[in-house]
């Protein structure tokens, strides 16, 4: 278990900070961004479990994901090195597996789509929407940590990879929270994307409901 003794530390004063492995980084570094972001997302997810009305079987899968967030970033964090102080936490294809499985079993029993999905609904569907981008965004911060660092075990002085199944990982989590964003919405259902040339524009819109309030009001 980890023993947290205190809260601040000063070090991070100068900007920089400690990778994992206790190496020195900037913390405007390509891996710090990304793992920064899948701790956004987390708490994203957070938000989604504390305040969205989800049902139980979403809300265990999402604790599940909630922990292993905290994996994935200690993934991203420790670049791979041939023969480590100790063995570091890293995102395995079991993990990635399960994330599949999810989306297979959560969405069995939804329709089919007939256009995109604009984020909103309940606020279970929203917040699951939101985490959703943020994953995106991770996912593309550690694939530019990846182009900066590649994805070799480093075998001498130069910096390690990043592992390519945390990237997999990020992908495979925002189709999942796709699909539980439209469990979420389930009952009231899906909240459809309508293209600007089959919306009817708002001026026009609230003009047709003064004159049927008119008509109304006449009868």
């Amino acid at each position: 278990m980890v023993n947290l003794t205190r809260i601040y530390t000063r070090t991070g004063d100068a900007g920089s900070t400690r990778l994992s492995d206790m190496s020195l980084a900037r913390k405007t570094d390509l891996r710090v961004a990304a793992y920064g972001d899948v701790d956004e997302a987390n708490a994203v997810i957070g938000l989604a479990v504390t305040l969205g009305g989800l049902p139980d079987a979403v809300v265990e899968a999402l604790r599940e994901v909630q922990n292993e967030m905290f994996d994935l970033g200690a993934d991203l964090s420790n670049p791979l090195v041939a023969e480590p102080s100790w063995e570091p936490l890293r995102i395995t294809q079991a993990s990635i597996d399960r994330l599949e499985a999810w989306c297979d079993e959560f969405g069995e029993d939804l329709g089919d789509l007939v256009s995109f999905i604009l984020p909103g609904g309940t606020p279970g569907g929203a917040y699951l929407h939101q985490a959703r981008t943020v994953v995106r965004r991770a996912e593309r911060a550690a694939w530019a940590a990846a182009e900066a660092y590649g994805f070799e075990t480093s075998t001498g002085e130069e910096p390690g990879g990043v592992n390519k199944l945390a990237i997999t990982y990020l992908n495979r989590l925002s189709d999942l929270l796709f699909v539980l964003g439209r469990v979420a919405n389930a009952e009231a259902g899906d909240v459809l994307w309508v293209p600007g040339k089959d919306r009817e524009p708002a001026g026009e819109r609230a003009q047709r409901q003064r004159a049927k309030i008119e008509r109304a009001q006449r009868q």
